[in-house]
Parts: C-alpha cells; sequence; structure tokens
C-alpha cells in the first residue's frame, strides 16, 4: 500500500527526528532528493543538465529553502537557475547556497518563467490552506502557461494551493507534471481534485517513517495488495464454495444494466449468479449469459423474492431496476437478510427516500456517483466532486455503510470502528470510464467479490482496481500506469477485459 499521513501526523514526526539530527539535515535530505529527481528530468530532454534553464518559486517557508538548495545543486551542475522570491522573505540558507552555486534570485519572474526548462514549485508547504493568493497566484499562472508551451513543472512536496489532508483546490493552484514529496505521502496527493495536479508522485524517504505515531489516514493499494485479495478456486472448490451472488438489477426499460452487470459478476469469479429481473432482460440474458440462473419477478409488491431465488452469500441490488413500489419492495426484502450487499444505481436513489432502510446489522456496500451521494446527505454534487474524502467519509459515518465514491478518484471510506480505518483511494481509475454502463460493470463485478468473502471495504477495493485496469486494457493502454490509453470504450468493452485484468494479478 501507498500510505498517506495528515499533516498533524507529518509534523509531529518531524519534530522527533529534527531532535536527534543536526540542525539542516532533513532540508539537506529533501534538497537532495528533489535535485536528484529534477536532474533526472533534465536529462530526459535535449541538453541535458548542463546549460538547462530551471525557474525557482520560492516562498518564505521551508519548502522554499527546499527549492533554493535543490536549486543550489542544479546549478552546482551547470543549470541556469534563477529563484523568483514571492513572499515576505526568502529562505537565508538557502539563499546562500544559490548565490554561491552561481544562481540569481529576483522577485521579477516576467521572462524568467516562460523561458525556463524546469520549474520548481516551493511556493507554499504542506500547511497551506485555501487558493493561492498573490503575488503566488500570478506566479502560478505563469508555470502553467510555461508548462502548456512545454516547460516541466515539479512541485516540492504538493503542489501549491492544495490542500494536504484532502485534496481540496479551493482556488488558483499549481499544476505539476511531477511532484517530489519528502517522508510519506499526503493524502491530497492521492485524491482529486489534488491529485489531478500533482501529476506523478515520487517519494524521498527523509526517515520519518519510524516516527510516526498514528496510521494512515488514506491508503492506495498496488498491484500485489490487490493480488493478495484475490479469491482463488482450491481443489475442492465447488460453484457454492466459490460464492452465489443474487443479482437484482434491471426492467423492461432499462435492459442493459442487467447485461453489464450480470457480465462483471460472471467474470468476477463467483461460482453461481442468479439473476432477478424483469420478462424482457431475463430473455436477454439468457442468449447473452447462458450460466446466468434467472428468476423473473412478478409486479407483486407481496412476493416471496427470498424464498423464491435460492441460496445466495451475497445480493447486489440497484442497476436499471426502476424505483416504484415494486422495485421497493424487493430491496427492503434484500436488506433485511443478513447476507452482504452491495446497493447501487436505482437502489440509491430509493435509500435517498427511505434513509430508515440503513444502517443495517450485516455488511453493506454502497456505490454512489457524486450525485448520487449528494441525495442520500443532502447536499450540492459540485460540493462532494470537490470534497471527496470529507462527504465519502460523512456518509459512511452516518449510514452505517462501506461508501465507495465513484469518480475521477473512487474513494471507499468505512463506518467508523475502534481504531484508525484509513479511507482507501484507488489509483487506476481512467476518463475512459466516464461512459454509459460502467457502473452496472463495477457493480457485477464487486458483487461477486462480496460473494466470494471480501469485506466490503476489500471487495470496493479490488472491483475499482479490477474496473481501472480492463478500462486501461479496453482502451489500448498495457497496464495501470497513469498514461491514458487512445482508443474510446463503452461498458462491454469492460466485460470482455475483465478476464485480461485478473491475468494480470
Amino acid at each position: 500500500m501507498r500510505d498517506a499521513y495528515q499533516v498533524a501526523a507529518v509534523r509531529a514526526a518531524e519534530h522527533a527526528l529534527m531532535e536527534l539530527v543536526p540542525d539542516g539535515a532533513l532540508m539537506g535530505r529533501a534538497a537532495a532528493g528533489l535535485a536528484s529527481v529534477c536532474a533526472s528530468l533534465l536529462a530526459a530532454q535535449p541538453g541535458y543538465v548542463y546549460g538547462a534553464r530551471v525557474a525557482v518559486l520560492a516562498g518564505s517557508g521551508d519548502n522554499g529553502g527546499d527549492a533554493l538548495f535543490a536549486g543550489a545543486l542544479l546549478a552546482r551542475r551547470g543549470a541556469a537557475v534563477t529563484a523568483i522570491t514571492a513572499g515576505s522573505k526568502a529562505h537565508p540558507g538557502g539563499s546562500a547556497a544559490l548565490r554561491a552555486a552561481g544562481g540569481r534570485i529576483t522577485d521579477d519572474g516576467n521572462g524568467v518563467i516562460e523561458r525556463a526548462d524546469l520549474i520548481i514549485d516551493g511556493l507554499l508547504g504542506i500547511g497551506g490552506r485555501g487558493g493561492l493568493r498573490e503575488p503566488f497566484a500570478g506566479l502560478a499562472a505563469q508555470a502553467e502557461q510555461a508548462r502548456q508551451a512545454g516547460a516541466t513543472v515539479v512541485a516540492v512536496d504538493l503542489p501549491s494551493g492544495i490542500d494536504a489532508d484532502t485534496g481540496v483546490v479551493d482556488g488558483p493552484a499549481v499544476r505539476a507534471d511531477v511532484t517530489v514529496t519528502f517522508g510519506v505521502i499526503k493524502p491530497g496527493l492521492l485524491v482529486d481534485p489534488g491529485a489531478g495536479h500533482a501529476g506523478t508522485v515520487e517519494l524521498v524517504d527523509i526517515g520519518l517513517r519510524p516516527y510516526l505515531e498514528e496510521n494512515p489516514a488514506v491508503a492506495a493499494p498496488q498491484r500485489g495488495d490487490i493480488a493478495e485479495l484475490l479469491p482463488r478456486p482450491s481443489a475442492e472448490s465447488d460453484k457454492y464454495r466459490r460464492g452465489v451472488l443474487g443479482l437484482l438489477a434491471g426492467s423492461d426499460r432499462y435492459t442493459g444494466a442487467t447485461l453489464l452487470s450480470t457480465g462483471g459478476a460472471v467474470h468476477g469469479g463467483a461460482g453461481m449468479v442468479r439473476v432477478v429481473t424483469a420478462p424482457v432482460p431475463a430473455a436477454l440474458v439468457r442468449q447473452a449469459w447462458p450460466e446466468a440462473v434467472i428468476t423473473v419477478h412478478p409486479e407483486d409488491p407481496d412476493w416471496d423474492l427470498i424464498g423464491s431465488v435460492g441460496r445466495v452469500q451475497a445480493w447486489v441490488a440497484g442497476p436499471g431496476m426502476g424505483t416504484d413500489d415494486g422495485a421497493r419492495a424487493r430491496l427492503t426484502a434484500i436488506l433485511a437478510t443478513d447476507l452482504p450487499v452491495l446497493v447501487d444505481a436505482d437502489g440509491l436513489t430509493i435509500l435517498s427516500q427511505a434513509r430508515d432502510l440503513l444502517p443495517r446489522p450485516a455488511p453493506t456496500l454502497i456505490t454512489p456517483h457524486a450525485g448520487e451521494l449528494a441525495r442520500l446527505l443532502g447536499t450540492d454534487p459540485d460540493q462532494v466532486s470537490a470534497r471527496r474524502l470529507e462527504h465519502a467519509r460523512q456518509a459512511a459515518a452516518e449510514l452505517g455503510v462501506t461508501v465507495l465514491l465513484k469518480g475521477s478518484t473512487t474513494v471507499i471510506a468505512s463506518p467508523p470502528v475502534a481504531g484508525d480505518v484509513p479511507v482507501l483511494v484507488n489509483p487506476t481509475g481512467t476518463p475512459w470510464l466516464a461512459t454509459a454502463g460502467s457502473g452496472d460493470v463495477l457493480s457485477g463485478l464487486t458483487g461477486a467479490l462480496l460473494a466470494q468473502g471480501l469485506a466490503p471495504a476489500q471487495a470496493g477495493l479490488a472491483g475499482a482496481y479490477l474496473h481501472g485496469m480492463a478500462a486501461r486494457l479496453a482502451a489500448g493502454q498495457p497496464d495501470e500506469s497513469l498514461a491514458d490509453g487512445e482508443a474510446p470504450i463503452g461498458a462491454s468493452d469492460l466485460v470482455r477485459a475483465l478476464p485480461d485484468a485478473f491475468r494480470r494479478l
């Protein structure tokens, strides 16, 4: 896992470590790591480090000092380094080191930033809150213009203007190609909108980890973490031991939701998928997924769903099922069981009108997008998108369920329990997933993992990870790297790519 720690925990660890090392040692370590990354980036360009034009945006805090010391190291390797000071004062030691190495310091960035090959953002540190104000905002705008023209922007610890704890961007902020962060990762580098400003995150070890006394606030999995989570059949496995998923999905109006969620479930590893749906999608599922066991539900709200379907180990309820009285009665029956349940789409609309159906004593996972979560919480969708961590945590606490908030960053928050449980963040998301039916595939896939025994947070994390990998593979990107593919895809392509996504783990 890539663990991320809140500012308070980082500050406490820094304080403990600084009492044991010589004055300036941590800044020296940070500057050396920053300079090394910058040199590597310059070495990938024509001309290499010698003669490269480097602009350092230096605030008055420690981040400005890190940037100035790194600029001095680059100047000693032959780079033409100019620092633009933006705070009330520049770090005295960093300023002296840069001048001694042949660098320049000015308070006027005109002409310097636009001609730079590489720009180091050391305006604000992890304690910054709110959007950038002048003169920082103007320097950030110039840096963005230069970046659009081909310069590389490197942020020191995190892009200036980003909230380190939440990823919130409340105004102008630096957009970096690479962020060099020190000691540990900060949550705002993993969660949008902050993650979208951070670019590639490079971690420089300065010795903080042994002094961290709190659990991580956020964690993002690596490939090996997901591989360890995934259930695997044994020699004694049969279809029941591998997990039976009940899937309440679709209607005569929304037939595609049934097909897509069934496909996600079948390729999610469940031993059997029992589909409960309306007559028209039932006929289509029989043709597309003959391995599914189908029950056609009547319109009678008093129908005994649980007694009619047969044994299952978990339920998915919601994709395309409608929101009428019959749909509400069927969802109520499923939530009344003691089985794990995933609720999505129309099921979430019903829950927003009947929050008394939650919490329930059995494991429960909801998978809303920002609009659906806003309805559940009675707030604005734009606020949910802007403050993803805050609203996912709030919903988990208020509703007593695990929340998988879909979107530019998929965030998974669990209900509060004894001890701190980190919010989980999926790193494989891609804009190619913004297509109709994508969420239906995720529901079926994640439900299959629930049926195989994974806890809601782990099922959600593995499902989101595989879902993102499938999108990248379908779009033409061979792995889960941050680069996106080149071909547009539809939700059906995700279903077809899932076996390959599993194989790569």
